[in-house]
């Protein structure tokens, strides 16, 4: 005989059978919050660098690194340097997402509203400062001062002078510079090679004098230092260049921070330096904003030849507006998350934790409706039997029927509820039908 109650609680299919559409519609609901604010970031993207052994090309490499840690490839595209960098981005049909933009690189910056004005940009914070070295031959400085030094730009006159690569920021600034002391461009001669041609050039008395505008991370920048014969321009009047220029800040090389040992430089070496922002599209995938300011941090947090620990990367001195990802960064740090989570569970939450929130606002007041949903479908079981039941009542009241034919009917419908199973909280429900049927049949009995 088929076992009139199950032994437990809840029926696991009534269950399911309520809850089903409940969980699929919450199911679709998530997918589809998944899919429109798409969380996971871009498993590859293109970083425009700058020339061969650049310090841009050595920072390309480092971000690289960090990235490739979390999934995401980091194609490094080799440029000119920053004015290269910039036409790039703003080429919507250039396959770039975002490079090193040297500041002043970009004197104006394009309104929005002008139809050929490309892409807009935005700034991931700036990373470093990038000093203006100009290093010229002691032998070619003795043409204009017995002593081989050069203490004034204008003292650059007629000299033999490689202002940087065109399509770099360089010829940019050192011409702003020297406009700055009334300079013409035709009072030096003036040549646009490349970093390593230029260096040798000047290292084998071809030219006067370089000018550089990187990192002292550049191999260049370090050799030339220690290089005999060469000596590094300096800027007494640093300040004054900073309030003409608001992208160019007054920096000082220590004393001695090149080799300790040989105390190189000799004494402070007032410096004038611009910054370097990372820039990339507008509309760059949040995710990877986190990840590119977070590498930003671990890259150029540290102390260096001219910043302090802590200095970079900074929201300040940028041409271009801030991300809104890393503007928070900045304000509050990483998220909590990230700091005892996995990137990728920890951003999957702080990207969708709104969508979890509003699509929970929904789903609550619906999921309300299960409980008594469960209830009806499981007494429903029951309680439709009874209506099999009143009408044979009511034939044998109204003598519509043969007794034998309302007696076998009732046999029926009792084996039916035999086979009825129902969770052991409604057992009553089922003891009580079968109760009733046993009543009816002693009423036909009594009414034969």
């Amino acid at each position: 005989m088929p076992r009139l109650v199950r032994e437990t609680p809840v029926s696991a299919r009534e269950f399911a059978a309520t809850a089903g559409p409940f969980i699929l519609v919450a199911a679709a609901l998530l997918v589809a919050a998944y899919l429109l604010l798409d969380p996971e970031p871009p498993r590859h993207v293109v970083l425009g660098t700058g020339p061969d052994r650049s310090a841009y090309q050595e920072f390309g490499r480092r971000y690289a690194e960090e990235l490739r840690r979390y999934g995401v490839q980091v194609e490094l595209r080799p440029t000119l340097g920053s004015r290269d960098n910039l036409t790039l981005l703003r080429n919507p049909k250039e396959r770039i997402d975002l490079a090193f933009v040297q500041g002043g690189a970009s004197e104006t910056i394009r309104a929005p509203q002008d139809e050929n004005a490309g892409p807009e940009l935005v700034s991931l914070g700036t990373l470093f400062y990038e000093p203006v070295w100009i290093f010229y031959r002691e032998a070619a400085a003795k043409q204009v001062n017995p002593h081989g030094v050069l203490a004034e730009l204008t003292q650059l006159r007629g000299l033999r002078v490689s202002e940087g690569i065109r399509g770099s920021g360089t010829p940019g600034i050192v011409g702003r510079l020297l406009a700055a002391n009334l300079m013409e461009r035709d009072d030096v001669k003036r040549s646009f090679a490349e970093d390593t041609p230029a260096v040798v050039a000047l290292l084998g008395g071809e030219l006067d004098a370089l000018t550089l505008v990187s990192a002292p991370e550049s191999p260049f920048i370090q050799m030339l230092l220690q290089t005999p014969g060469i000596r590094l321009f300096e800027f007494p009047n640093a300040e004054a260049y900073t309030r003409r220029f608001p992208y160019i800040s007054p920096v000082t090389l220590p004393r001695g921070v090149v080799d300790v040992s040989r105390n190189v430089p000799p004494r402070d070496l007032p410096l004038v330096a611009t910054t370097t922002s990372l820039v990339a599209r507008d509309g760059i995938h949040p995710a990877l904003v986190q990840l590119l300011v977070q590498a930003a941090s671990r890259i150029h947090g540290g102390a260096g030849w001219i910043a302090r620990a802590g200095q970079f990367p900074s929201p300040q001195q940028s041409e271009f507006p801030l991300a809104k990802d890393a503007e928070r960064y900045y304000r509050t740090g990483p998220p909590l998350l990230q700091r005892y989570l996995p990137f990728w569970l920890a951003n999957l939450v702080d990207r969708m934790w709104v969508a979890l929130v509003s699509i929970s606002l929904v789903l609550i007041p619906v999921s309300r409706l299960l409980p008594p949903l469960y209830v009806f479908r499981v007494r429903s079981r029951v309680f439709r039997w009874y209506r099999h039941l009143r009408q044979i009542e009511e034939r044998g009241e109204h003598k519509d029927a043969p007794f034998a034919e309302l007696l076998e009917e009732l046999d029926r419908l009792d084996e039916k509820v035999v086979r009825v199973a129902v969770p052991l909280s409604y057992a009553d429900e089922l003891y009580a039908l079968r109760q009733n049927i046993g009543l009816v049949r002693e009423k036909l009995h009594k009414e034969k």
